[in-house]
């Protein structure tokens, strides 16, 4: 398992923007595919976005396609959501999750380390 910690939550209004970074201390960081996950109050956690681990690919939730781009900096072992045009129902505590499935993470279950979380909230 790899230690993760997000940053960069806060209160942002309708429409603004937040950049989120999660910093992993893992030796090996370029050989896990990435995801951020969020969970709203009274829900499940749910998918964000995926990169996998040379960032050939990215796979998004429909929610927020268009509006959300996941980066990486392999150099810097830290991923990144950058998060424009924000919604209300986008408020939720946002995860960062390593898998050891560097191309083929899809799902929930293929990530095994997990950040703490950071609060997102979006007034209307």
């Amino acid at each position: 398992q790899v230690q993760l910690v997000e940053s960069g939550g806060g209160l942002v209004q309708a429409g603004g923007s937040l950049r989120l970074s999660c910093a992993s201390e893992g030796r090996f960081f370029s050989t896990y595919a990435m995801g951020w996950f969020r969970q709203a109050p009274g829900k499940e956690r749910e998918l964000v976005a995926i990169i996998t681990s040379s960032s050939s690919r990215t796979n998004y939730a429909d929610s927020v396609k268009g509006r959300f781009t996941i980066s990486r900096d392999n150099a810097k072992n830290t991923v990144y959501l950058q998060m424009n045009s924000l919604k209300p129902e986008d408020t939720a505590i946002y995860y960062c999750a390593a898998s050891r499935s560097s191309y083929t993470a899809q799902s929930q279950a293929d990530f095994d380390s997990w950040g703490q979380g950071t609060q997102v909230t979006v007034s209307s």
